[in-house]
């Protein structure tokens, strides 16, 4: 299976993967998200099971902060802001949709 598939077969926000397969399709270390976890920037799903998942739809962050952090190298702590701009800026445009839909 090719990235482009993985990336297109876990498009769907509803589904959850294990921190392996995070691993996989973000190209990150799980020693990596286990940090991002650990500074807040990534939250599993249910934190009380022994095995962690995770929302689909953290990929596309955390594959760009991949980027970033593979690009111009910084500590994954400096990563977490961008991350965090970035889930904000999501949830505002979710925000704008939803007003938008109801007064058009």
């Amino acid at each position: 299976m090719t990235n482009l598939q993985v990336e297109r077969d876990w498009l769907d926000a509803g589904e959850s993967l294990n921190l392996t397969e995070l691993s996989r399709v973000c190209e990150m270390s799980t020693a990596e998200l286990n940090e991002l976890v650990e500074y807040g920037a990534l939250s599993p799903l249910d934190s009380s099971q022994q095995e962690r998942l995770f929302a689909a739809k953290c990929i596309p962050p955390l594959r760009t902060a991949g980027r970033l952090h593979f690009d111009f190298d910084p500590d994954l702590f400096t990563v977490v802001i961008p991350m965090e701009y970035m889930h904000r800026i999501e949830t505002l445009e979710c925000q704008v949709q939803s007003l938008q839909a109801k007064h058009p």
